[in-house]
């Protein structure tokens, strides 16, 4: 073995060296930096930063600068990145429990959602995301108002989703949209803009604040706002990197998430109060889904749903319906 002997000024100098290597934390993720999350993804990567000392360097590639929104679970769980923000619902088949607050008009209560991070449904989703290679670190609330845009007329009641081709989100969820006789395609968030130009679909579904921040009244001219369901996006990082990281790195992360999940509904909550005001300004024709407008909707939706999700996920996912009602 070969001994190396240094003088105290040399020493002094690989010390102060060791001490600016940061640990490299890449996070991809498809939001636009408009979106009210995105801004709250830079203010918890700069509190990781900070509560670490600086022991933690975040990279952030928004809007899909480093992976789109399919292939950020792989690159994740690959390695080739550290960590990625998803909506839940991207998940679709591959773990169908994490479609469970996309039940139609059953999981949007504000009291509810405050609980929601360390719930024993949440660490439930949790396990199940672990098993297929991903460690979860945050949730953060991104929306219980969904907006539904369209051209020409309104969808409000049933029978205005007939034939239309609309935006869906995955093959699960998208059981609900298609009993109400519309046609869903799936696509991230990203996509659907071009998608209203070109024709590929003629509605938008999408949280409220994102019509404004995509900037859909640029493309549509009426929109639909009801509370359809709740979207987390959610931060998870590659379990051998998590692993590899000190306690102290590890007790960084976990408080600047515990920190945004805390103040993430009472934002979003405020951008979403504030979107049809904008949006109304903007020249979109804005409808507020009335009570009774609602229950004919769900009375067809959320059955729907339900059957599909059940069959998806079997024991589990009755058990996490359980949970959620026993919160």
């Amino acid at each position: 073995m070969r001994t190396m002997h240094l003088t105290l000024p040399a020493m002094a100098g690989l010390l102060v060296a060791a001490q600016a290597e940061a640990v490299e934390m890449r996070v991809s993720h498809q939001l636009p930096p408009a979106h009210h999350v995105a801004q709250m993804i830079d203010d918890w990567a700069a509190t990781i930063e900070s509560l670490s000392g600086g022991d933690i360097d975040v990279q952030i590639f928004g809007a899909n600068q480093a992976f789109n929104a399919q292939q950020n679970f792989p690159a994740v769980a690959q390695g080739q990145i550290e960590c990625a923000l998803s909506v839940n619902f991207q998940w679709g088949g591959t773990v169908p429990e994490m479609n469970v607050t996309l039940r139609p008009y059953a999981f949007t209560d504000l009291a509810l959602l405050r609980r929601w991070p360390g719930s024993e449904p949440a660490r439930l989703l949790e396990e199940k995301l672990e098993a297929v290679g991903v460690h979860n670190v945050a949730w953060l609330f991104t929306t219980n108002t969904a907006a539904i845009t369209s051209n020409g007329a309104p969808i409000i009641a049933p029978e205005d989703f007939q034939g239309v081709k609309i935006r869906g989100l995955n093959r699960l969820v998208d059981v609900g949209l298609e009993a109400l006789g519309a046609a869903p395609t799936p696509m991230s968030g990203s996509e659907v803009v071009q998608a209203l130009q070109t024709g590929v679909i003629d509605a938008g579904l999408t949280d409220v604040s994102a019509v404004f921040s995509r900037r859909y009244y640029e493309v549509q001219d009426y929109v639909t706002v009801t509370p359809l369901f709740t979207v987390f996006f959610h931060a998870y990082c590659n379990p051998a990197w998590w692993d590899g990281l000190t306690d102290a790195q590890r007790q960084a992360i976990e408080q600047a998430s515990a920190e945004i999940e805390a103040v993430a509904i009472d934002r979003t909550e405020d951008e979403a109060i504030a979107a049809p005001e904008l949006l109304a300004a903007e020249d979109m024709q804005v409808h507020l889904h009335s009570a009774e407008e609602i229950a004919a909707v769900q009375a067809i939706m959320e059955p729907a749903f339900t059957a599909a999700f059940l069959e998806a996920s079997g024991d589990d996912g009755q058990r996490l319906l359980d949970l959620i009602d026993a919160m």
